[in-house]
């Protein structure tokens, strides 16, 4: 007879090796860093920073083929630690060509002040980090709840690992449709 000890013990080992993120994983089409970070529960920054040799500068551009480290927990937490984002892609509220603006270091002003109104609702939102979701389920640069990301046509699957490219273009839809009211209130933008 096997001890009933004997058996939990087991299947708590079993656990924590499920849990053990393998050293290399290779990316697959439509893999996310966030999808990545949330499949082995590490920190996607943490990820990130493990890998920016092998990604580049720009986390949200994952390439199929690509190999990347899995760090462990711990080592995900002391990565994104260090990780500061240092460029969003910016598309103003009209259809003008993309930008690029460094927002990490972009002054959190006001519109009427000379700052643009999508720089200081990252600032204020998210602070630049695309990836980010805050406790009450609102997401990204712009912290879109599920029912606004939807409402201004983003699509239902990539929220919450949406390129900051798309949340650009949702931001773009929905300040067309509701200008500063979504955010102004709140961001004192």
């Amino acid at each position: 007879m096997i001890h009933p000890a004997a058996t939990l013990a087991a299947i708590e080992i079993h656990r924590e090796a499920a849990a053990r993120p393998p050293a290399e994983i290779v990316v697959r089409r439509g893999d996310s860093l966030s999808g990545i970070a949330a499949r082995y529960r590490v920190e996607w920054p943490g990820v990130y920073e493990a890998n920016r040799a092998v990604i580049g500068e720009n986390p949200n551009l994952l390439n199929p083929g690509e190999r990347l480290r899995i760090p462990s927990a711990a080592s995900a937490a002391r990565l994104a630690a260090s990780y500061r984002p240092t460029v969003v892609p910016v598309v103003a509220p009209s259809s003008a060509p993309t930008e690029t603006a460094a927002v990490q270091d972009a002054p959190a002003e006001p519109a009427a002040s000379g700052g643009s109104f999508q720089e200081c609702v990252i600032s204020r939102e998210s602070g630049g980090d695309a990836q980010v979701m805050n406790g009450s389920g609102h997401y990204g640069l712009y912290q879109f709840s599920y029912s606004a990301w939807v409402a201004a046509g983003g699509n239902p699957a990539d929220f919450g690992n949406a390129s900051a490219a798309e949340q650009n273009q949702v931001f773009a839809t929905a300040y067309a449709e509701d200008g500063t009211a979504p955010w102004a209130p709140y961001d004192g933008c």
